[in-house]
C-alpha cells in the first residue's frame, strides 16, 4: 500500500489566525502550522479537534503542514495540494468505476485559456479528454456539498468544461469526496450559487464521477472508492435567489438605539444574529444588510448602523423556514431581543444575542449544517 506522507504526527487544533495557517498543540507545545485548504471549514476546526499533519522541511516559517482532520471519529482529508495525486493514483489502478478502462494520458494540461489537472485517455480509440478534480471536505449527515466558499477558479474550469461538452466534446469532473458517511453529493448552491448552476446545466452533458473516500489515519492512497449519486429534483427545487439567511453583526459596547416603532432598546455588546427571508432577491436583501449608508426600513437597518458586520449565511430554499431558524437559534441563544424582526409573525424574536462569535461555536454550525445539508437527505 503505498503511503502519501512519509511522517505523521497528531495535534490538537488551537485557532486559525487566516486561511493559510493554523496553530495547533503537539506534545505540548504551540505550533504553527501551513493549512493546505484555503476553505471555510468552520464544520470541523473546532479548539481541541484532532489534527493530522506532516512535517515541513527545515527552513519554512510553518512546522508542519495539516493534511487531515477528525469529525465524530471519522478522518476527514484537507490537503488539496496532494488531491490531485490521489485522484491520479485512482486512474492509474482503475478503481473509478467507469472509468476503468481509461490511463493517465497526462497531468496539469493547458487547453486554451485553462489548465486542467488530469488528462485521460483510451487506449483503443485513442481518445484524450480532460478531467478537473475537486476536493469535498464539507459534509453533513449524509451528504457532502462542494465548494465551502466561492470558487472562481472553479467556476472557470468548469464552464470551460461545459462549454466543450456542449461542443460534443468529451469533459470530465471528478469530486472526491473525504467522508467516508457520505451518501450524496451536491454543488453548494448555499455558497457559490453561478458555480452550482452551471453544474446543473453541465450535469447531462459531462462525465462526471462523485467518489467517496474513507481514509484512515495512515493516509494511504486508497484502495476502494464508492460514488455517489446527486439530485436534479433538489437543485431545480431548492437552488435559486431566494430563501432564509443569517446576518451577523458585532456590537463592540453597550448601547441604547432607536429602533423605529419599537423605540429605545438596550444593547450589550456581543454578536448578533439576525434571522430573515426573502422569496426573491436574496442575494440584494443580504447585501443592503450589509451596507451602512441606505435607507433605515427594517428594524435591522437601526442595529446594523451600530455594529460591525461580521458575516452573512444564505441558506436557499423555495420552503419558509425563517421561524424554523428563528427558534433553533433562541434554544442556543445567550439572550434575545424581544419583538425584533417579527412584528408579521408569532415568533417571539428574530435577533439573538452572543458573547462570542457564534460563527466558530459547535451548536451555531450544527444548525447551519441541518438547514444547509441534512435537510437535503430526504431527496435520496
Amino acid at each position: 500500500m503505498e503511503r502519501i506522507y512519509k511522517k505523521l504526527v497528531e495535534g490538537k487544533f488551537l485557532d486559525r489566525p487566516n486561511r493559510f495557517v493554523c496553530h495547533a498543540e503537539v506534545a505540548g507545545e504551540k505550533v504553527l502550522c501551513h493549512m493546505p485548504n484555503p476553505g471555510r471549514m468552520r464544520e470541523l476546526l473546532f479548539p481541541g479537534v484532532t489534527l493530522y499533519m506532516t512535517p515541513n522541511r527545515k527552513g519554512l516559517r510553518t512546522a508542519y503542514r495539516v493534511v487531515g482532520c477528525e469529525k465524530e471519529g471519522r478522518i476527514i482529508y484537507l490537503d488539496t495540494t496532494r488531491a490531485n495525486d490521489a485522484a491520479a493514483f485512482l486512474i492509474q489502478h482503475h478503481k473509478i468505476p467507469g472509468w476503468e478502462n481509461y490511463f493517465l494520458a497526462g497531468r496539469e494540461v493547458t487547453m486554451g485559456d485553462s489548465r486542467f489537472d488530469l488528462l485521460l485517455g483510451d487506449e483503443e480509440t485513442g481518445e484524450t479528454f480532460p478531467v478537473e478534480v475537486k476536493s469535498c471536505s464539507l459534509s453533513g449527515r449524509h451528504g457532502a456539498m462542494f465548494p465551502d466558499a466561492p470558487t472562481e477558479r472553479g467556476m472557470k474550469h468548469l464552464t470551460h468544461l461545459v462549454d466543450m461538452a456542449r461542443a460534443g466534446e468529451h469533459a470530465g469532473l471528478l469530486v472526491l469526496v473525504h467522508d467516508g458517511n457520505a451518501r450524496w453529493f451536491l454543488p453548494n448552491y448555499h455558497t457559490d450559487l453561478s458555480f452550482s448552476e452551471e453544474f446543473r446545466q453541465g450535469l447531462d452533458l459531462l462525465d462526471w464521477k462523485a467518489c467517496v473516500i474513507s481514509w484512515t489515519k495512515d493516509f494511504l492512497m486508497p484502495e476502494t472508492v464508492r460514488l455517489i449519486p446527486t439530485s436534479k429534483e433538489a437543485l431545480d427545487k431548492e437552488m435559486g435567489n431566494a430563501g432564509d439567511y443569517m446576518i451577523i453583526l458585532q456590537l463592540e459596547e453597550d448601547k441604547t438605539i432607536t429602533v423605529g416603532s419599537l423605540g429605545d432598546i438596550h444593547f450589550p455588546k456581543g454578536f448578533y444574529v439576525y434571522v430573515g427571508s426573502a422569496r426573491k432577491n436574496l442575494d440584494q436583501r443580504i447585501a443592503h444588510h450589509r451596507a451602512l449608508r441606505k435607507r433605515r426600513h427594517w428594524h435591522m437597518d437601526y442595529l446594523r448602523s451600530a455594529c460591525r458586520f461580521v458575516g452573512a449565511i444564505p441558506i436557499r430554499t423555495r420552503e419558509d423556514l425563517e421561524h424554523k431558524l428563528a427558534h433553533a437559534l433562541s434554544e442556543i441563544a445567550g439572550w434575545t431581543i424581544e419583538n425584533f424582526g417579527c412584528t408579521d409573525c408569532r415568533c417571539r424574536s428574530h435577533l439573538f444575542g452572543f458573547a462570542e462569535n457564534p460563527m466558530h461555536e459547535r451548536d451555531f454550525v450544527k444548525i447551519e449544517e441541518d438547514f444547509e445539508i441534512n435537510r437535503l437527505d430526504r431527496y435520496f
